[in-house]
């Protein structure tokens, strides 16, 4: 494996892991990638917004099997957390998930496999999500190389 493909490969392990519930960031490799100009921004992009659309879709078979544990001992969230986020997902639906690119609120597509959101719906909002969060973050990185130099 090229050295660029390992780079590629370990940017897109990063964004996968920055999407499911494990505690991970993504923006730190990436922009580390981006200003060692290791491949085109629009690759890195690309890269980053496959890896987080698809970590995005771990949380989304998880929300679609937490069902079958919520009244074990060990379940992390009480059953009145659970009915919340779903009425919130109920009430503001699956247009929400373009607020997934946000880290904090990635837990919006493990609520959208809960409420069993068609899987069409869930790959373009999701995906442009992530997209416009990596295009967004590249520009922000660009713009401040160009202030230190």
């Amino acid at each position: 494996m090229t050295p660029l493909l390992l780079a590629l490969a370990g940017l897109f392990a990063a964004a996968f892991l920055a999407a499911t519930v494990i505690p991970f960031q993504s923006e730190a490799v990436f922009i580390a990638m981006q200003a060692a100009n290791v491949a085109t921004v629009a690759t890195l992009v690309a890269v980053a917004s496959l890896g987080n659309t698809l970590g995005a879709f771990v949380n989304y078979a998880i929300g679609a099997r937490v069902e079958q544990y919520r009244d074990r001992r060990w379940f992390p969230a009480r059953p009145a957390q659970l009915k919340r986020a779903q009425r919130w997902f109920a009430r503001y639906g699956v247009w929400s998930l373009l607020l997934s690119w946000a880290p904090l609120l990635g837990w919006f597509t493990l609520v959208a496999g809960i409420m069993r959101t068609p899987l069409w719906q869930f790959t373009i909002l999701v995906a442009i999500a992530k997209t416009v969060r990596y295009t967004l973050l590249a520009w922000l990185t660009l713009r401040a190389v160009e202030l230190v130099a």
